[in-house]
């Protein structure tokens, strides 16, 4: 029996968050008011989406102080401590990826030879760069016309409109297509994560001596090119790319994987 302690922590943590969010909207909460893009948490303290911002900002337009402190604050969080915990513990899309990935497994239908074949897992970051050289361009955060974590949001709190289209594109995308399609082969988003969270504090450790080699963690991750050393030297997944979702820890009946507190110290 497979343990699933940071699934429903995930799922608490997502579900609090959107609650929240439905809250400031419906009954007038202050605790978090805003979107995604930008909010405040307990009515003051501004948090911004980075890339929002870069958009924004190559766009031509000028932000708040609050708008930019909010964007530092946030860098701040996921490059100290989180990593990329945004994509994993906070993003209402990774509830729609993981469901098709858990269906895709279901269904036999996991076949990696075709992440490599269509789209590799770098496109994310050129389409980052495209994304701030488009919004430079036409004059509005391009990325952000679409964002299906927006939409997804939006129709949380007000009800979903043509946009669900979007999100249903993506299940159907990471679920008959690219195996993690979505989060680890196209978002700007996690691409902008995965650079701020290289050097988190927060980081799953591998035990080389417990390891049976089952490798029932790489199954699971989304982004199992981060788990290399699997059943090969004891050292702790330091890659950006990792979402620290904590999805091979659950899995491990080994003990061999935790997570813990990064040494820069040790070799």
């Amino acid at each position: 029996m497979k343990n699933i302690k940071y699934l429903l922590l995930r799922r608490v943590s997502q579900f609090t968050i959107l609650f929240l969010y439905f809250g400031a909207n419906a009954y007038g909460w202050h605790m978090l008011e805003g979107t995604f893009g930008a909010s405040r948490l307990f009515g003051f303290i501004p948090l911004s989406d980075p890339y929002m911002v870069i958009q924004v900002l190559a766009s031509g337009f000028v932000l708040g102080v609050d708008v930019l402190l909010g964007a530092l604050i946030i860098i701040l969080f996921y490059m100290i401590v989180g990593g990329r915990a945004f994509c994993s513990w906070v993003c209402p899309i990774n509830m729609v990826t993981d469901l098709a990935n858990w269906l895709r497994r279901k269904l036999n239908l996991d076949k990696e030879e075709i992440n490599y074949r269509f789209i590799k897992r770098r496109a994310r970051y050129w389409i980052m760069v495209l994304g701030i050289i488009v919004s430079a361009v036409v004059g509005v955060a391009a990325f952000e016309v679409l964002s299906p974590i927006t939409i997804m949001q939006r129709g949380i709190i007000f009800g979903f409109g043509a946009g669900i289209a979007v999100v249903i594109a993506i299940f159907l995308f990471d679920l008959f297509g690219i195996k993690n399609g979505w989060c680890g082969h196209l978002c700007p988003l996690g691409a902008t994560y995965s650079i701020i969270g290289k050097t988190s504090l927060i980081r799953v450790d591998h035990n080389h001596e417990n390891c049976t080699n089952c490798m029932d963690c790489k199954v699971v991750c989304p982004e199992n090119q981060v788990l290399y050393m699997i059943n090969k030297e004891s050292i702790m997944v330091t890659d950006g790319e990792c979402t620290n979702c904590g999805r091979c820890i659950d899995v491990c009946n080994d003990d061999a994987l935790e997570f813990n507190i990064r040494n820069f110290i040790k070799k």
